[in-house]
């Protein structure tokens, strides 16, 4: 099963404008927000993640929704936030 994972922006990398650091259940990770090239995005904003890549922009209900959906379903969720934690997008 294939999850997306609301993640809350902490930076927009200046240096890779299609990057930001990313905050998902205490893991910091630098994702790829190039896909939401028409959306305004800031530190503080709410995106929806998969692979290391946002989705799309939600807001901070949806992402608690979300958490609380996903934190429910056990393993699927465990091994999502698993695969985030070994994913890494180089920066340099």
């Amino acid at each position: 099963m294939c999850l997306g994972i609301p993640g809350e922006i902490v930076e927009i990398l200046n240096d890779r404008p299609d990057l930001a650091m990313v905050a998902v259940s205490g893991v910091r990770r630098a994702i790829n927000i190039g896909l939401l090239e028409d959306e305004t995005v800031a530190p503080g904003d709410w995106i929806l993640i998969h692979v290391g890549f946002a989705l799309s922009k939600i807001d901070e209900t949806e992402a608690k929704a979300a958490l609380d959906f996903l934190e429910s379903i056990g393993q699927a969720y465990d091994d999502e936030i698993a695969a985030l934690r070994e994913s890494m997008i180089e920066q340099g």
